[in-house]
């Protein structure tokens, strides 16, 4: 519902909700497939900003008075009730009452999400005094080392822990796979933002997204737990207004002259980017995978503790391309000069990895056809110089099958003019309009081969302007 918007959110119950609240209802956006959430930068964003130190950083953005909108919904802060999505998708929203009872394996508070000092404080108060399931992993993530010394400070941390918590060092972890990997086939609660299947690092995963309030009521009763049912008074927790903020653990940067002659150590898995082609004129390649609709950066490029150790080795971790959908997408791609996949609508949601874009441009990925894009991977597709392309008519998707040869001619041409492009199935011997959505400053990427031919050009005259400047003085 969110697709091609920018969702504004205003009105008086902002006036309950801290920076941190607004984070985590902004960050979710990317689900809904908009552009942007946007929250105005209001005396609560100034409070935030003192307290870390930063307030001479603060401008104040609000609303026009009598700003209109396109779209317009309402949400009454006061009749929500608290919600969990029951996998496999962000979306399979349902109240936590009528889920209520069902055994559990894990529980797990902390992420990009829920970062907030809150989300841990309030769970920490409500185990006080009380003990987890001992059926129950009740893991606790902190976001940030900043976040962790003040819990710690504050005597969360020591609830927490008293009361059977696993603390696990600050970072993404068990969000993406890397660690805290839940038993198969067993219900894992989650604060996380995305429980795409396979993501935690299982296979078989069984991942719900819940508010740390149910997450830590389900781990105190071993089942899905409305937290409205235990009967506990549930405190009012603010961010504090004066966090640890730890300076000494920063190092100033070397002074430049310096730091050029710093030599890079690199290990045996970590590697340059490779190099990125321009876009070629005319594109004849076939089709090398098809996809369903709602295809997930998870299932383009896993997660998990197989995959993700190659981050910084782009050669190695293509090999794990489309693995889930396709294992022998790698193996095949490395027989063929160029490819074209083909997906539905909805393609490349979820997280905004760019190595799901990486992987498969490595392997020789050319051009997505898709029904529609979601945003953020359609971007990414554009900085590695892949082209994003959607049908103007959807049945020709269904006119497609995997291995036949496509042909795009004139691109430069037509991409650079506007206007439709054709694409001819040489196999079948019939033809079909696609068009782009991109901006000229996008093309412009794409023809450059991505972002970093882009910018490396842009650099690189500016540099023989100034060279030729200083001649001529």
């Amino acid at each position: 519902g969110g697709v091609g918007r920018i969702i504004e959110y205003y009105g008086p119950g902002l006036a309950t909700l801290s920076a941190m609240d607004r984070h985590v209802i902004a960050n979710m956006g990317a689900e809904l497939g908009a552009t942007s959430s946007v929250f105005p930068s209001d005396q609560e964003v100034r409070r935030f900003l003192r307290a870390w130190q930063r307030e001479e950083d603060w401008v104040e953005l609000v609303a026009d008075t009598g700003a209109s909108y396109d779209l317009f919904e309402e949400i009454d802060l006061s009749s929500l009730v608290p919600l969990i999505a029951m996998p496999s998708s962000p979306g399979n929203v349902h109240p936590v009452s009528e889920v209520a009872g069902q055994r559990i394996y894990q529980t797990y508070i902390g992420s990009s999400a829920n970062p907030g000092f809150r989300d841990f404080a309030v769970s920490a108060l409500m185990v006080r005094g009380r003990k987890v399931h001992d059926r129950v992993s009740f893991d606790i993530n902190p976001t940030s080392r900043a976040q962790l010394e003040t819990l710690v400070r504050d005597g969360h941390i020591a609830d927490l822990l008293h009361a059977g918590a696993r603390l696990h060092q600050a970072g993404c972890n068990g969000c993406i796979g890397m660690g805290q990997a839940p038993a198969t086939n067993e219900l894992s609660l989650r604060t996380v933002p995305r429980n795409f299947p396979g993501r935690s690092g299982t296979r078989e995963d069984k991942v719900c997204l819940v508010s740390p309030e149910t997450a830590t009521a389900s781990a105190l009763t071993g089942v899905i737990t409305d937290p409205r049912t235990l009967g506990i008074a549930y405190p009012r927790v603010m961010d504090p207004d004066h966090p640890i903020i730890n300076r000494e653990m920063f190092g100033a940067p070397l002074p430049l002259a310096e730091a050029l002659k710093v030599d890079l150590v690199k290990g045996p898995n970590i590697a340059s980017l490779p190099p990125f082609a321009p876009l070629p004129d005319e594109i004849e390649v076939p089709v090398l995978l098809k996809t369903g609709n709602d295809v997930s950066t998870d299932e383009i490029m896993p997660p998990g503790l197989r995959v993700l150790p190659f981050r910084s080795n782009i050669a190695k971790i293509a090999e794990f391309s489309f693995d889930r959908l396709d294992p022998t997408y790698a193996v095949r791609a490395k027989q063929v000069p160029g490819h074209i996949v083909v997906g539905g609508s909805n393609y490349g949601q979820g997280s905004s990895r760019e190595h799901a874009a990486l992987g498969p441009q490595y392997l020789g990925l050319r051009a997505v056809l898709a029904k529609g894009f979601a945003r953020i991977h359609a971007q990414n597709l554009i900085n590695f110089g892949v082209l994003p392309l959607t049908f103007i008519d959807p049945a020709d998707y269904d006119g497609i099958q995997a291995a036949d040869l496509l042909r795009l001619t004139d691109l430069k041409h037509v991409l650079t003019e506007g206007g439709e492009l054709v694409v001819v199935n040489v196999t079948r011997q019939v033809s079909f309009q696609v068009r782009h959505h991109m901006s000229p400053r996008q093309v412009q990427f794409l023809l450059s081969g991505g972002l970093i031919n882009w910018m490396k050009e842009r650099l690189t005259a500016e540099g023989s302007a100034a060279d030729r400047a200083l001649a001529s003085d």
